[in-house]
Parts: C-alpha cells; structure tokens; sequence
C-alpha cells in the first residue's frame, strides 16, 4: 500500500496539541486593521483551537500527525 499524502499547506498552518485538538493562528489579521476595534485585535493575539467540525477537515489532511 502506498504512503498517504500530507496537504503541504496544512502542516505549516496547523500544529497538535498534546490532546488531540488542533492549534491554528487567529483569523483576520492580516490587514484593514484599522477599522477593527481594539478590543477585536487583543482577543486575537496568539493562537486558537479550531471547531469539532474544521478540526476533522484538517485532520484528513495531515494523516501521519501524532
């Protein structure tokens, strides 16, 4: 049986937590930060856990990840 694949740009957006979880950067920053709040800009700092549903995407797509 051959290897599966790994989605390329998957393993350099996502990383596993040590439970399972996937860790991901937070959405919506890369420009127009102007006409965000501040309050939206410091709850997005660092990183977040993705959704049962997303996480189940990105999961098929790296299936070697431990």
């Amino acid at each position: 049986m051959p290897k599966m694949k790994t989605k390329s740009g998957a393993k350099k957006r996502f990383k596993l937590t040590s439970s399972g979880r996937i860790k991901s950067a937070q959405a919506g920053k890369r420009h127009g930060m102007i006409k965000r709040s501040s309050k939206f800009i410091r709850n997005a700092r660092g990183t977040t856990t993705l959704c049962k549903a997303d996480e189940n995407i990105v999961k098929s797509y790296m299936p070697y990840a431990r």
